[in-house]
């Protein structure tokens, strides 16, 4: 057994063969979370987990690249987004009555990134802020409702730890870095937390066989980030069933043997999100 702890099929990409991308991974015993991108996606994630009685779970957030700050515009990702709603203003007491599904497993994708950002340095302060200010508040309701968090972080990783090291010092987050990308250092101080490391199609592209060397396998967590990231020897969209090759991977690098780091993955996926 796998759980692909970072899943999208709320999104638009598989928006023809939903029920048969889901059918694929539970019979091949592959459990997941669909994790919410804003509001409306979110909405689906919730929709999706409460129509199956186990292995599909959902977590709601908004995600940085989302925010409605008139500062700086991204481009519409037409493998995600369905709806109409593109930039969103953050709903606290929305996300909260969302979160109230026993399906949620977690509040996420939430956190920085500042791989598309503004030019000027003025506008570059009050970007960053604003993703700030709104990733706080998302802290907060996880505080709240005791659900661990899924970070999302795009090179941005010394930020998100002094924001969780000064600005929420008080409070010890459960919680995933999704589609961990930075350096040993930075992993390290995650780990040092408590928090627990997210693997993916990107190990393929990047050099992380160090960081996952010294990762215990305790701390790891398997994930496909489907639609995107790809692993070979796959092509195309991707989808929950293939987390198998992330999997495999990760045992090459640390020299395990497949079940071992199937089991042991899959255990801390269940503790970490209580499913």
């Amino acid at each position: 057994m796998l759980i692909d702890t970072h899943t999208h099929l709320n999104f638009n990409a598989y928006k023809d063969d939903l029920d048969e991308v889901i059918k694929r991974s539970l019979d091949n015993k592959v459990w997941m979370i669909n994790v919410g991108s804003q509001y409306e996606t979110s909405k689906k994630a919730v929709k999706i987990a409460e129509q199956h009685e186990k292995g599909v779970y959902a977590a709601v957030g908004l995600h940085p690249i989302h925010l409605s700050d008139g500062i700086f515009k991204t481009k519409i990702d037409q493998e995600e987004i369905e709806f109409q709603t593109r930039e969103e203003d953050f709903d606290y007491q929305k996300y909260k009555e969302l979160a109230q599904s026993k399906k949620v497993a977690a509040i996420g994708e939430i956190g920085l990134d500042y791989w598309y950002k503004p030019k000027t340095k003025k506008k570059l302060e009050e970007f960053k802020q604003k993703q700030k200010e709104v990733f706080l508040q998302q802290l907060e309701l996880a505080r709240e409702l005791s659900l661990p968090v899924i970070f999302h972080c795009r090179t941005a990783h010394d930020d998100l730890l002094k924001t969780l090291n000064f600005q929420v010092p008080s409070f010890k987050f459960r919680g995933v870095i999704h589609c961990f990308t930075g350096n040993w250092q930075q992993a390290e101080r995650y780990l040092e937390m408590g928090l627990y490391l997210g693997f993916n199609g990107i190990i393929f592209k990047l050099n992380l066989n160090e960081i996952i060397e010294k990762t215990p396998l305790e701390k790891i967590l398997v994930e496909t980030d489907c639609p995107y990231l790809t692993p070979p020897p796959m092509i195309g969209r991707n989808e929950p069933l293939y987390v198998k090759y992330i999997a495999q991977k990760v045992a090459k690098i640390k020299n395990l043997s497949y079940e071992e780091v199937s089991n042991i993955t899959t255990k801390n996926a269940r503790k970490l999100f209580n499913i």
